[in-house]
């Protein structure tokens, strides 16, 4: 059954790129599911299909307003930083905590992390994660965590766990 409903996610998904009925397009997206689930399907994240809820479905959403929000104001904040030379900059390795349980949250997290400019997720070890910060503005582990961490972790809570 979760085989099945993979595969009809993938013919959704196709559908949705493909933006057409005809016949041969929907065929080839057919046999492109099929052999993505029989070849891959046995790695399909166990997590995903939680968001085909609606409540989880709209929080998805919410969170990608979210996301792209601080993507745009980290984008800017790191430009101001390289057109001006006297803006400050203190790199380092931060360790923050997160409260998420799933593989898939972490991953999320600490993949959004890394796609807003100005950090990069190192490493995931456990509920840590190992940010490298443009701008270290506090030593207090938890103060770090709030404004690394807890931005986005709220709502993907609300989407994956």
């Amino acid at each position: 059954m979760k085989r099945f409903v993979h595969f009809l996610l993938l013919v959704g998904i196709w559908l949705l790129f493909t933006w057409s009925l005809q016949w041969q397009e929907v065929l080839v997206g057919v046999v492109v599911a099929l052999l993505a689930e029989l070849l891959l399907g046995n790695i399909f994240p166990v997590g995903a299909i939680k968001v085909l809820n609606p409540v989880r479905f709209f929080w998805l959403i919410v969170y990608g307003v979210v996301f792209t929000w601080y993507v745009i104001k980290a984008n800017f904040d790191v430009a101001y930083r390289v057109i001006n030379i006297y803006m400050p900059i203190n790199p380092g390795i931060v360790k923050v905590r997160t409260k998420l349980k799933s593989d898939m949250a972490r991953t999320f997290l600490a993949n959004s992390i890394t796609l807003t400019p100005g950090t990069l997720t190192v490493d995931l070890i456990e509920d840590k994660l190992y940010v490298h910060w443009i701008n270290i503005t506090s030593e207090d582990q938890k103060e770090e965590t709030e404004i690394i961490v807890k931005r986005f972790e709220n709502l993907l809570e609300r989407v994956f766990e």
